[in-house]
């Protein structure tokens, strides 16, 4: 990847990061499918308003719709729906342990599904690399609860599936000509479509009590900035760098969530902390393979 492109997918995994944060604090005051339906229709009309005010359109047509409902599937509806859930029932270090397994995923699923990210050795010590850091950061504490809520585990990991194939899926926009923020908002609003009839018949939104304050705060920030313009930047990675590289962002997503808690929250960091960030460097390295070619010649 270049060095933009790079910039870019820390940009989205400190978007993604501040997601679990968000989506913790706002599930106390509401049920997962009010929450995921809130963000996905909140993030939609911010992004429809961002498109008129730019004099752009959404592109149309029986193709562009079959799309957006298709990733809207893949990449919103089915990892949204699992992931909040599971976060009911399984905490979140362990969750980010089980999304990070996405990469290897994504690495298995490209290389039987595309021509061109076919798997490498390089490709898989990376990707094993990484996980093994995020495993370090969050340390035993959460592989100790492995055997408990096997359900809420297997959910995050049929998340991870989703997210792989979408980052496969994705790939037709960039070959149709829609642009990063145009396949973001119709993604989110195919996905809104579909989220609205499953929350009127579970949730019955209008029973339940109105948010606090924060709680309204956690929603538009877990919109705004972790899907609405996650989703920007998000497309436009994805049509310059591929799914694999893409994906990679599951195992900055814990090293962002901890710099933030850090240097926002004064959270103490752990030792652990730097063993687990330089397993993901190196992970990170071993994938790009600029600098193993380099030492290794």
């Amino acid at each position: 990847m270049t060095p933009r492109e790079w910039a870019m997918l820390f940009a989205l995994s400190l978007l993604w990061g501040g997601s679990f944060f968000f989506t913790a604090v706002a599930l106390a005051d509401v049920p997962p499918l009010t929450l995921v339906a809130a963000r996905t229709g909140v993030a939609c009309v911010a992004l429809l308003i961002a498109m008129r005010v730019a004099g752009m359109r959404l592109p149309s047509g029986r193709t562009a719709w079959k799309a957006y409902a298709g990733m809207g599937i893949l990449n919103n509806v089915v990892p949204f729906c699992l992931i909040v859930w599971a976060q009911t029932q399984i905490a979140s270090g362990l969750a980010s342990i089980l999304n990070a397994v996405t990469p290897l995923m994504t690495v298995i699923v490209a290389h039987f599904l595309t021509a061109d990210e076919k798997m490498t050795a390089n490709r898989l010590a990376g990707v094993l690399l990484g996980l093994a850091g995020v495993t370090w950061m969050i340390g035993d504490g959460a592989l100790g609860a492995l055997g408990n809520n096997v359900l809420a585990q297997l959910a995050v990991l049929a998340a991870g599936l989703s997210y792989a194939l979408s980052g496969i899926f994705g790939r037709r926009f960039g070959r149709m000509g829609v642009s990063p923020i145009a396949a973001a908002t119709g993604q989110l609003l195919s996905s809104t479509v579909m989220l609205l009839p499953l929350v009127l018949l579970v949730d019955r939104p209008w029973t339940l009590s109105m948010p606090s304050a924060q709680g309204f705060g956690a929603i538009a920030g877990l919109a705004l900035l972790s899907t609405a313009l996650a989703y920007v930047v998000f497309f436009r990675i994805l049509a310059t760098a591929g799914a694999t590289n893409l994906l990679l962002v599951t195992f900055l997503i814990p090293v962002s969530a901890i710099l933030l808690g850090t240097l926002v929250l004064h959270e103490p960091i752990e030792g652990r902390y730097f063993v687990g960030m330089a397993l993901i460097g190196a992970g990170l390295a071993a994938i790009d393979g600029r600098l193993p070619k380099r030492i290794f010649g």
